[in-house]
């Protein structure tokens, strides 16, 4: 288990997808659910994504944009658009309001806006976010990414664009797929942009010791780990190991290890209910219930047992199970 597909479990599409929407000038797209994770792609033609309080951007044809929430943001013809905002959320536009067509999961290819002319086509989905293991991977984002076309994501584009056109059993489950896909690929070459700063985990990965080491932590994060031994499985002294580790990755190894067993400590606090403190402690590798209460308090401020009280008793939103937009709890 890498890193990234650990951090990236929790953000799936499931019935997520806002919908595909062909546009012919002017128009405003607001949604308005300011959901964790949005990713926008514009299969023809061109627009802008301007979120809250921050400069528009614009999104071109192969473009994809990633927005994080919880602000919101806007789809415009142009900066200054005269037209009026549509909000998109639980009750997204239909073809009746202001000449826009969209259905939410598929294609409308109806009227003139789907004959071209003009006309742009937006592809949009909203990703609900599961847990503290994802939201380490938010962590790392800014507020809008972008990836130009012409990388690995340009295969996806052409599969997404073959499916909003039919209306077929399955649609949605193939949608949602491909949009796991996109952002997966999205991400990736983010992170790997000439230039960029991605977190150190993600360079670290890539790393023959401080990857590996990774890796076993990850895989088996229970298992009780001393630097020794982790060094002794990668075939490396310790010196070695804890110097190249803290290097690339900022942290010892034990230090990491306690953070991630933490996370997903937090996560088996909400998860399962009827867990006790001491099944959750023997999950994450601690044999007594003391010692994990103490390491949970010392990394995440607060006992566990506040932990869960607090955050089952909270807004819905506090667990981190996130309503995606356009569906109802």
């Amino acid at each position: 288990m890498d890193v990234f597909s650990d951090l990236i479990r929790g953000v799936r599409a499931h019935g997520s997808l806002f919908g595909s929407s062909t546009l012919s000038p002017p128009w405003a797209l607001h949604f308005v659910d300011g959901a964790p994770l949005t990713l926008c792609t514009v299969l023809t033609g061109a627009g802008w994504i301007v979120p809250e309080h921050r400069p528009p951007e614009p999104l071109r044809a192969r473009e994809t944009l990633v927005v994080r929430g919880p602000a919101t943001f806007t789809f415009v013809d142009e900066p200054g658009t005269l037209a009026e905002p549509i909000a998109c959320g639980e009750h997204c536009a239909t073809p009746e309001q202001g000449g826009m067509r969209h259905r939410r999961g598929w294609n409308d290819p109806g009227g003139d806006a789907g004959a071209g002319g003009g006309a742009t086509t937006l592809i949009v989905g909203a990703y609900p976010v599961h847990g503290e293991i994802s939201r380490r991977l938010l962590d790392a984002l800014p507020v809008v990414l972008r990836v130009g076309g012409g990388g690995t994501a340009d295969a996806v584009l052409d599969h997404l664009a073959a499916e909003v056109t039919v209306d077929t059993p399955g649609q949605q489950a193939v949608l949602d797929r491909l949009l796991d896909w996109m952002l997966v690929c999205t991400l990736r070459e983010w992170f790997d942009r000439p230039g960029g700063e991605p977190p150190a985990w993600w360079a670290a990965q890539r790393d023959p010791v401080a990857g590996a080491a990774l890796r076993l932590l990850h895989a088996e994060p229970a298992a009780p780990w001393t630097v020794a031994a982790l060094a002794e499985r990668i075939g490396v002294s310790r010196s070695t190991l804890a110097k190249r580790f803290a290097d690339l990755v900022g942290e010892p190894p034990l230090t990491y290890l306690t953070r991630w067993r933490m996370t997903l400590a937090a996560d088996l606090l909400l998860e399962q209910e009827a867990a006790t403190l001491a099944d959750v402690a023997r999950t994450v590798g601690y044999a007594d219930p003391f010692g994990f209460s103490a390491a949970f308090k010392r990394v995440r401020g607060v006992s566990p047992s506040a932990f869960r009280r607090t955050a089952t008793t909270a807004s819905p939103a506090a667990d981190g199970m996130l309503r995606a937009p356009g569906r109802r709890a």
